[in-house]
């Protein structure tokens, strides 16, 4: 491996672990932005009470599973995708298609179930989106996805629960 390869990996390796701290110092969605829902608002020990430890990361953390670690990125029956923190349904299994990025991915989602907000974790601006409801960490919005919204949201799967119709 070449020198400047190594120190590349090296600087990368050390924003991602500085991501953490930055996302847990970011405010925190408006959850008064989503008219007609209740928001559902819990203590750091509550939370922890009721997700797993991984569930904590990405929905409170802001953290980001490995790609392809998610059974529901293969997931194809009909049904309904809820957040995992406060079973808000945010997709419907029509929705869906696959990305190849190795997270499950929309092409649009319920509407008034999500928030999004700039992200300049990794300092490059992206969209990040939340669940209306609890404020969950879901995923990021791209421009590269299908017709007729051509716009991917990228979901984490520890984010969601399945229900099939």
């Amino acid at each position: 491996m070449q020198r400047r390869h190594f120190l590349g990996l090296l600087g990368l390796g050390g924003l991602a672990g500085l991501a953490p701290g930055i996302a847990s110092a970011r405010p925190k969605p408006d959850l008064s932005a989503a008219p007609g829902l209740e928001p559902l608002e819990l203590s750091e020990a509550e939370w922890r009470d009721r997700l797993s430890d991984e569930e904590f990361e990405v929905l409170r953390e802001a953290g980001t599973e490995p790609a392809f670690s998610s059974p529901l990125d293969q997931e194809n029956r009909e049904g309904t995708y809820h957040c995992a923190g406060c079973d808000l349904p945010l997709f419907e299994s029509h929705m869906k298609y696959d990305s190849g990025t190795g997270w499950p991915s929309f092409f649009t989602h319920i509407e008034g179930h999500l928030l999004d907000e700039l992200d300049l974790v990794l300092l490059i601006p992206r969209t990040e989106y939340h669940c209306a409801r609890c404020g969950g960490h879901q995923g990021h919005v791209f421009d590269d996805g299908p017709e007729p919204t051509g716009l991917r949201w990228c979901n984490n799967g520890l984010a969601l629960t399945f229900k099939p119709a």
